[in-house]
C-alpha cells in the first residue's frame, strides 16, 4: 500500500498535473492540501474516471483538503471535532488495510504568518486541538497515518540554511514543540525511518530561484502510528512535479507500507 501527500496550491490550476501524477504513480491514497475550491466545485468526476474515490472539504480561495483513494473511505470526519474553525483543514477516512483497516488523516496545518502575529497564536491553538483529537483517534484505530503540509520543519537538517531561519516561522521552538507533542502520542516520521540524502526538502519558495538553488524546507510529512512502523518499507520525496511548468511550490511525499 502506498500513501502520499501533496500540497497542490490550487487544484483548479493543477488538476491535470495531479491526474497525470496518479497515472504515473497509482498510489492507494493521495492526500491533497490547498484545494482552494468551494466544496461543491470539487472535480469528483475527474477522479472517478481514473478509478478513484474522494472525501474532501472545500473552501473558496483558501485551504481545503481531500483524500483521493482507490477504495471508498468510510467514517469520514471533516475538521477537528470540538474545535470551532471556519477554515477547512482536515479530512479523515478509514480505508482497507489487508484484512484490517487504516485511518488516513489529511491535514493542512496553519502557516502562522509570523511569530508575533494572531495567526501564530491560532496555529498553536489549532495544534493543541489536533493533538487532543489525535489521541482519541489513535485509541480508536490500530493503524493511523496523518499526512499533510504541517508547515513545520522538525529539525535543522530539514532547513536549507538553519542560521538564516533561526527563530522564524516554520522553525520556531514553539512550533517544533507543537509537532513534537503530536509525535509524543506515538507517531513516527516515515521519512526519517530511512537513511535519506542530505538537503532533502519538500517545499521551495517560488522567489529567488528557490528550487534551482535547493533552498527549501521539509514541511510535508507522513506520520505513522507505531503499529505501522514495521510495515513501512520506504518513504521518498518526488521532486519531479516541482520542476513542471506552473508547479505547486510543494512536492509529493510517498510512504510505502507492506500489508
Amino acid at each position: 500500500m502506498q500513501l502520499a501527500t501533496w500540497n497542490v496550491n490550487s487544484l483548479k490550476v493543477r488538476l491535470q498535473q495531479v491526474l497525470d501524477w496518479l497515472e504515473a504513480n497509482p498510489v492507494d491514497a493521495l492526500c491533497l492540501q490547498e484545494l482552494k475550491l468551494d466544496h461543491d466545485k470539487f472535480p469528483l468526476g475527474a477522479f472517478t474516471e481514473i478509478g478513484y474515490h474522494a472525501a474532501w472539504t472545500g473552501q473558496k480561495t483558501y485551504n481545503g483538503v481531500a483524500v483521493i483513494s482507490r477504495q471508498p473511505g468510510d467514517q469520514i470526519i471533516r475538521n477537528i471535532p470540538g474545535f470551532e474553525d471556519p477554515q477547512q483543514r482536515v479530512v479523515a477516512v478509514t480505508l482497507p488495510f489487508g484484512d484490517q483497516t487504516i485511518r488516513v488523516i489529511c491535514a493542512y496545518c496553519p502557516n502562522g504568518q509570523a511569530v508575533d502575529s494572531e495567526k501564530y497564536a491560532y496555529k498553536l491553538s489549532w495544534f493543541r486541538a489536533l493533538t487532543q483529537w489525535l489521541a482519541q483517534e489513535k485509541a480508536s484505530h490500530q493503524y493511523v497515518s496523518i499526512l499533510g503540509d504541517y508547515n513545520i520543519a522538525p529539525a535543522d537538517e530539514d532547513v536549507h540554511d538553519p542560521v538564516k531561519w533561526e527563530g522564524q516561522i516554520l522553525v520556531s521552538p514553539l512550533e517544533r514543540a507543537a509537532l513534537k507533542a503530536v509525535m509524543d502520542l506515538g507517531f513516527h516520521d516515515a521519512f526519517r525511518l530511512f537513511e535519506q540524502p542530505p538537503k532533502s526538502f519538500s517545499w521551495w519558495d517560488y522567489r529567488m530561484n528557490g528550487f534551482k538553488r535547493n533552498a527549501g524546507l521539509r514541511i510535508d510529512h507522513v506520520l505513522l502510528s507505531g503499529s505501522l512502523v514495521p510495515h513501512c518499507t520506504a518513504c521518498i520525496i518526488d521532486k519531479g512535479p516541482r520542476g513542471l511548468e506552473q508547479p505547486s511550490d510543494h512536492a509529493p511525499v510517498i510512504a510505502s507500507l507492506k500489508v
